[in-house]
């Protein structure tokens, strides 16, 4: 029964460690580092965050396509040009840089997200 019992739980810490850390291939931004990537005109920035929270507070650079709607609006992403995405705390554009990815787009995502600014 122990057996059964550590097994289980080495899987549940598993799970949520893999879940916590930054998928592979994708650059992590410092939110002070940021700045310095908005002159550069081959990067798309998105902001991933509901209409409401972005029309509360945003960069002037990102653009808002919600977590929600990114894998049914990724015709509107050039998938040539690096993709930075941001969030409020960093979990849900970890999620949107991961989706990018997956699709091969190349993809940074903002540490900290609107949070940590």
């Amino acid at each position: 029964m122990d057996i059964l019992f550590y097994a289980i739980l080495a899987f549940v810490v598993y799970r949520a460690v893999k879940t916590m850390m930054p998928a592979k291939g994708i650059r992590q931004i410092a939110p002070a580092d940021l700045k310095k990537e908005f002159t550069d005109k081959s990067r798309q920035f998105i902001d991933v965050r509901t209409p409401a929270e972005y029309g509360g507070r945003h960069l002037k650079p990102f653009k808002n396509i919600p977590l929600q709607q990114l894998s049914s609006r990724l015709g509107e992403l050039d998938p040539q040009r690096e993709v930075t995405v941001i969030c409020q705390s960093g979990m849900r554009s970890a999620k949107a840089a991961a989706l990018l990815k997956k699709k091969g787009f190349t993809v940074s995502n903002v540490s900290g997200g609107m949070g940590a600014q």
